[in-house]
């Protein structure tokens, strides 16, 4: 009995002599018999998280479609330069992927004065995983019950004030500081070593608040430990709908923080490769294990164009650039 990988194969070398015959070109031929061999995902992210988790699902599919093994390398570690290594030394025929999320391709570039990698010359951004939001975060005994509080507060004691983070640089640190600018605020920024003592430490009052996922403060809300005060977004969240808007709890206006993931590949890949990576990862993020997946980490899906991404990524590297300037933010 013929496997699917078998059947796959077939189908591919029946699509490489039909074009040949109608004279098409030949990267399109060649998109049809790709992945030739296994593929690699590479990651810089640990394993169990959420982005693993969503990284894991789309390789399973993939496998099925293509054919091939399709396996998930986690290399975290150095700020993500460990994983952009080695996919840099990796294959550049399209069978080694990576994943980046904003802080790779967006912040660390006005972070650091010399990188590792370049963003415009090492990658070839494909299309986004997904995006989540973040929650101002409260413990359930803060005197705050709206971020209109957190400001008057803020004004009223500068500099007196502290939010927390893991790192210097990530979405929850820069998105914390574009808050302090756009509401004309001085407030400390805390550093911690693991997100649990982080919004643990939020819980118990030792920091006034911080910003959150469902899926890094998710476990303390639902145990009662933590108040949302509200989600840093354009609309509210249908999985939260009783968490107003940072605007409707007396925020600034068009205020929003996001996290999301992104595939990339080599650059320099015929286009009918890209395209056809491009659309059976789409088709992989389908499907009702892809929407319980997400709404266990609190992810939503980001469709969009590759033009559009493009745009997208360079508005959000000018956003971050601002806001790491104006706070003279360094990583070096």
């Amino acid at each position: 009995m013929a496997t699917f990988a078998t059947l796959n194969r077939r189908t591919a070398a029946l699509a490489v002599g039909l074009a040949a015959t109608l004279g098409l070109a030949p990267q399109w031929a060649a998109a049809q018999q790709f992945p030739t061999k296994p593929v690699r995902i590479i990651t810089p992210f640990p394993v169990g998280g959420g982005p693993d988790g969503v990284a894991r699902l789309v390789a399973d599919k993939l496998s099925k479609t293509w054919g091939q093994s399709v396996v998930v390398e986690n290399r975290p570690g150095g700020n993500g330069f460990i994983a952009i290594d080695a996919f840099k030394r990796g294959a550049k025929d399209g069978h080694d992927l990576i994943v980046l999320d904003n802080v790779h391709l967006a912040a660390y570039p006005s972070l650091f004065k010399k990188l590792p990698y370049d963003t415009a010359k090492d990658f070839d951004t494909l299309l986004p995983l997904f995006r989540t939001y973040f929650f101002f975060t409260v413990g359930t005994n803060s005197p705050y019950k709206t971020v209109a509080d957190v400001v008057a507060d803020a004004k009223a004691r500068p500099g007196k004030l502290n939010y927390g983070s893991w790192s210097v640089g990530n979405p929850v640190h820069l998105g914390s500081e574009l808050f302090e600018s756009m509401t004309g605020t001085q407030m400390e920024h805390v550093i911690f070593k693991e997100t649990t003592q982080l919004y643990t430490s939020v819980s118990t009052g030792d920091i006034n608040f911080a910003m959150g996922s469902a899926a890094t403060a998710g476990p303390l809300y639902r145990a009662g430990k933590l108040r949302l005060l509200a989600l840093a977004a354009p609309q509210r969240s249908p999985e939260f709908p009783d968490v107003p808007t940072v605007a409707e709890s007396g925020g600034p206006k068009d205020f929003a923080v996001t996290g999301w993931n992104a595939i990339a590949v080599p650059p320099g890949l015929p286009a009918a490769v890209t395209d056809k990576i491009k659309r059976d990862i789409e088709q992989a993020l389908t499907g009702p294990d892809v929407t319980e997946k997400f709404k266990t980490f609190g992810y939503e899906p980001f469709p969009t164009t590759r033009a559009q991404f493009d745009q997208f990524v360079k508005d959000e590297a000018k956003r971050f650039g601002d806001v790491i300037r104006q706070a003279n933010v360094s990583l070096d």
